[in-house]
């Protein structure tokens, strides 16, 4: 089976460097653009089943990458939310360097150490995203195709799995708004990595494939 995880495109607090978590923030005008162009790369491609996180940023993301045509197919599953940041959620890094420097340090350093104050940490994350993500690979065959739409945190947290990486890792590669990877494999538990943080649909090679969400 292949699996096109993307994440959601750009929305105005992540061009603001605004901790978002949970909260429902739209996408921005740019984050649409960014939907739209990802739907183009995907016109022609049999997509089988897709699967997003119901807040509104991703949920819009793989509507728009699917099209009116396949729009109907879209599932969504709560276990794909982004992680709860707590009472970060709102904030620029700015301010939570004033007011929570030590737990902003570790965040860095060792992310995995880390429970959001009054949210999740990334093993919780893991814990319910994985089956999520098993359940949405069910009954597909060699090759059917499976579109899920999430964020960045859950995107990271579901790479390592398959990567083999400690979660401590996950700041070793980007997850850019609106981007692509592409996973192949007979089941969640062998699937191997063809593409990562793909964003040709959007950006060049060398341009900006980041975005300033934390």
């Amino acid at each position: 089976m292949r699996i096109l995880l993307a994440r959601h495109g750009e929305t105005d607090w992540n061009r603001e460097g605004r901790y978002q978590g949970q909260e429902d923030i739209p996408l921005s005008e740019t984050g649409v653009k960014q939907a739209l162009r990802l739907g183009e790369r995907l016109h022609d491609l049999r997509i089988d089943r897709a699967v997003a996180s119901p807040l509104g940023r991703a949920y819009d993301t793989a509507r728009l990458a699917l099209g009116d045509a396949r729009a109907d197919m879209l599932e969504v599953d709560q276990d794909l939310m982004e992680i709860a940041h707590g009472s970060w959620e709102g904030k620029l890094a700015s301010e939570i360097r004033e007011s929570d420097p030590e737990r902003l340090a570790a965040w860095r350093d060792t992310p995995d150490k880390v429970h959001m104050p009054g949210g999740e940490s990334l093993k919780k994350v893991l814990e319910r995203a994985w089956p999520a993500f098993a359940k949405a690979c069910e009954g597909l065959g060699p090759e059917d195709t499976l579109l899920v739409v999430s964020h960045d945190a859950v995107n990271r947290v579901l790479l390592c799995r398959v990567l083999g990486l400690p979660l401590f890792r996950l700041w070793t590669f980007r997850q850019a708004p609106a981007t692509l990877n592409l996973l192949e494999g007979p089941e969640p538990g062998q699937l191997e990595v063809v593409r990562l943080n793909d964003c040709a649909h959007h950006t060049l090679l060398f341009g900006e494939a980041v975005h300033r969400a934390l």
